[in-house]
């Protein structure tokens, strides 16, 4: 793991809640409008989380969520954001079958629809699935948000390096790999009417 870095990677700040209290392990990413040719690429496989509250709304997260993302829509600013979370990829898989998605049903706290709607969102269908580790970083950081953190893309560059010294897991190893395996289960044998896109 890296002593520090400057790269993060921006998310909901209701997902990267999901992912700090091990609620989830993964990320579902379809790719910003200004990354090249509206694709994502996995460009670092450790990052902080970078929590934001931009187009976040509740239909797009099940009920039992629209309690937190209120709470932290509450409590955020729009002048400061706070680094708690590091992640590292543990492995990245590519849903390219609608039906994938129904697979992946209570582990995570997006709504089918709005998968779905992502899902075939562009040119081409598809998404892709980041199943990640995360830490928590013992004193969180508190930093300015700069206007270079805006905009629709997944990765920035954070004003100065945030050290990565310490961290603790927010899942047990032997948690996370039984999770992680049944995750790369699920997609890799799918219902038998699946057909291909």
């Amino acid at each position: 793991m890296q002593a520090a870095t400057d790269i993060a990677f921006k998310e909901w700040a209701i997902v990267v809640d999901a992912l700090g209290s091990g609620e989830q392990i993964l990320i579902l990413r379809k790719g910003g409008i200004h990354e090249a040719g509206g694709e994502f690429r996995v460009d670092h496989n450790q990052f902080w989380l970078l929590p934001t509250q931009f187009h976040e709304a509740e239909a797009a997260v099940i009920p039992a969520k629209h309690p937190r993302l209120r709470e932290l829509a509450s409590t955020g600013t729009h002048d400061q954001v706070r680094i708690e979370y590091f992640g590292v990829v543990d492995r990245v898989l590519r849903l390219g079958q609608v039906e994938q998605i129904d697979c992946l049903a209570g582990t995570h706290i997006w709504t089918q629809a709005i998968l779905r709607e992502r899902f075939a969102f562009g040119r081409e269908q598809g998404l892709y699935a980041l199943l990640m580790r995360v830490y928590r970083h013992p004193t969180p950081v508190t930093i300015r948000w700069l206007e270079s953190y805006g905009g629709c893309k997944s990765w920035v560059q954070l004003d100065a390096p945030v050290a990565a010294a310490n961290l603790i897991p927010v899942l047990p190893e032997s948690e996370f790999n039984q999770q992680r395996d049944q995750l790369v289960a699920r997609l890799a044998t799918p219902p038998t009417h699946l057909k291909p896109l």
